[in-house]
């Protein structure tokens, strides 16, 4: 008889995920959508149950991108502080979301902002997740000209994450946009200097080479699918793309 999940050994026992704040939109144009913070929750609801210490880093794009106020008119060192700081907002709506599916939660920032939430340690954070609590990293790197994709790396690395997670709208890496091309080609696997090579959209050059110099695997799923996460951090299964 095959066990439930709750009851097997995961397959990883820490892990990063990444999404964009994009994903939080739903099918806004603009802002968090309710029920796709409920959905995330529950995702990650399942995975702590099984056992899996979980790290989270969200994107800011459903509010404001440093490269798009920068175009603007606005500096570039402002618009990605403000980018940054719409991060935290997201960590902060992911926090309320968790703790309201049963999760203990918790924002370390890499901006000090001691009113809402604490400042990143890593220290702090490798305690708390081997307390049971979900631990979401906001303010990107603290620093302008990074991106979240580079701050979920660095963050991977330094809690000694077992994967770094990238969950999108598709279920991996493809050789051109799959959602403009039907004919796409998705891959099982890549190294990341083929990624490199070809220019594939898996993350951006900094975070992709971060990575690969410290042995950090990325996997690339489905945000979207149900079963994709669960499958591939509980089951083990080679859901997605895998960049090693």
């Amino acid at each position: 008889m095959n066990k439930n999940l709750s009851e097997q050994s995961p397959a990883y026992a820490r892990i990063l995920l990444k999404f964009s704040g994009e994903a939080l939109m739903g099918r806004q144009a603009f802002g968090l959508d309710a029920a796709v913070l409920r959905q995330v929750a529950l995702k990650v609801y399942s995975l702590v149950n099984a056992g899996v210490q979980v790290a989270l880093v969200v994107g800011g794009g459903n509010i404001f991108r440093g490269t798009g106020l920068s175009d603007a008119g606005i500096e570039r060192v402002t618009g990605d502080q403000m980018g940054m700081l719409a991060t935290v907002m997201n960590a902060l709506a992911m926090k309320d979301a968790l703790r309201k599916a049963g999760l203990a939660a918790r924002v370390l920032s890499a901006i000090a902002l001691p009113a809402v939430c604490e400042t990143y340690q890593t220290d702090t954070a490798i305690r708390c997740l081997r307390k049971g609590e979900v631990v979401i990293f906001a303010a990107g790197t603290g620093n302008p000209f990074f991106t979240t994709d580079t701050a979920a790396s660095l963050r991977a690395i330094e809690i000694k994450a077992d994967v770094m997670i990238k969950a999108t709208k598709v279920d991996g890496v493809y050789d051109t946009d799959p959602l403009k091309n039907p004919q796409a080609q998705r891959f099982t696997e890549l190294s990341f200097d083929q990624a490199i090579e070809r220019q594939l959209a898996v993350m951006d050059l900094t975070a992709m080479v971060l990575c690969r110099d410290h042995g950090m695997p990325i996997r690339v799923l489905n945000m979207l699918d149900d079963q994709q996460l669960s499958d591939l951090v509980i089951l083990g299964k080679p859901v997605g793309t895998l960049v090693y």
